[in-house]
């Protein structure tokens, strides 16, 4: 198969992708308003607790058995390893940049974070009916495509919630801490006047008896350890008092779980799937709301992004960390360890599992970082700006490396 043809089918899925949003964008515009900023966030909700669920569902329960979930122990790992190396190169583009405290946590799950779920929903079935495409027969590599990136959402969801938000709340309240601490040292020194030291010293008198006030001479070094070990227990304390285990149980998750009972369970999965099954009108339901997905999510894109526009204050350094870290290291990182894993036989030889395996190290930073920043109310507007970037420069990233991935699962 030539380099050509392998080209066209990495880059037509990615064009429908930017036709879409940029429809998104128009639709955000404000002599427009048709999909303005009340009207995302409505669709968001209804996508998030309706679409997305029913997607995930149908797709894993119409595809998963027992067989299949031997293919697919490996996609856990991978994705977790995504988040760990992109936590890593987050770090270190934190430290060359020296970016400000409240961004910490953002550039971190930017880094770490890709889009797991809606991106390659929509690449995966484009790429499977293309005539280039190396998967075989546009079907079965429709059914099983999505079935595969529908795990990837649901695993991608579950790290997302559990890992990168307790990283950017942590990150965002650690700098409100400090920084109320710092100005409050601020006033109670101008207050006192005398650089915050209230307590008067010893009189030259008491000092010629050195005997009777000998506990007054001991330094309280003792008791600002003290109280500085009860400060470190209370916010470990608080810290972990505030995971959010809730969204471990996000409605992507619930569908996942409720796929695999379908898909596993023998009698479940005779009832409901197939043509003959006597309660396949659930199923077929849960398909045709799920197919609503992928639009809605696509014009929601390319809404949000209009902002990144609107809003600056971002230096050029960080934004180009990220997109070094997400769209040159990470998927050379992702070859070394697909190939590795092929090599000691964790990973069948299934071109397209091979190939969202590889995928998903190339993915721009995942949309809901930018609703994890507006639950915290730190880096909103960064936010914007970085996902304005990222996704920009995703048209080419993608196309360029979904043609070499497709070159080398092929």
């Amino acid at each position: 198969m030539g380099l050509l043809e392998l080209f066209i089918a990495a880059s037509i899925p990615v064009a429908k992708v930017l036709l879409v949003t940029s429809l998104g964008s128009y639709l955000a515009l404000d002599h427009v308003n048709i999909l303005g900023e009340d009207a995302r966030k409505h669709i968001n909700n209804i996508v998030f607790y309706v679409f997305n669920p029913a997607l995930v569902s149908s797709n894993l329960s119409r595809t998963i058995t027992f067989e299949s979930m031997v293919k697919l122990w490996f996609m856990p790992i991978n994705i977790l390893i995504t988040f760990l190396v992109g936590s890593v190169l987050g770090w270190i583009v934190v430290q060359l940049t020296r970016a400000p405290k409240h961004l910490r946590g953002l550039i971190v799950g930017c880094c770490a974070a890709g889009n797991l779920g809606n991106m390659i929903l929509i690449i995966i079935p484009a790429v499977c009916k293309e005539k280039g495409s190396p998967f075989g027969s546009p079907d079965v590599c429709h059914s099983y495509g999505m079935a595969y990136s529908s795990l990837s959402m649901a695993i991608g969801a579950i790290y997302l919630w559990s890992y990168v938000y307790n990283i950017v709340r942590i990150s965002s309240t650690g700098s409100k801490i400090t920084d109320s601490a710092t100005s409050k040292s601020i006033k109670n020194a101008s207050a006192s006047g005398h650089g915050g030291c209230t307590e008067p010293l010893l009189s030259s008198e008491e000092f010629l008896n050195p005997e009777d006030h000998a506990d007054q001479l001991v330094l309280p070094c003792t008791v600002t350890e003290v109280e500085v070990s009860q400060t470190m227990k209370q916010r470990i304390k608080s810290v972990l008092q505030r995971l959010n285990l809730k969204a471990l149980l996000a409605p992507s998750t619930i569908g996942a779980l409720a796929g695999f009972t379908i898909g596993l369970i023998p009698q479940i999965r005779r009832s409901m799937i197939g043509d003959s099954a006597p309660l396949r009108v659930i199923q077929d339901s849960a398909s045709l709301v799920g197919d609503g997905a992928i639009p809605a999510l696509t014009l929601i894109v390319g809404g949000n992004l209009l902002k990144g526009l609107q809003q600056s204050g971002v230096k050029k350094t960080i934004i180009f960390g990220i997109i070094v870290a997400r769209y040159v290291f990470l998927p050379l990182i992702g070859i070394f360890v697909v190939k590795a894993a092929l090599h000691l036989g964790l990973v069948q030889h299934d071109p397209l599992y091979q190939f969202i395996l590889l995928l998903q190290f190339a993915m721009p930073p995942a949309m809901n970082i930018g609703t994890i920043t507006q639950l915290f109310g730190a880096g909103e507007s960064e936010c914007s700006v970085i996902m304005l970037w990222t996704y920009a420069l995703a048209s080419i990233s993608l196309t360029l490396w979904s043609t070499f991935f497709m070159w080398l699962v092929a």
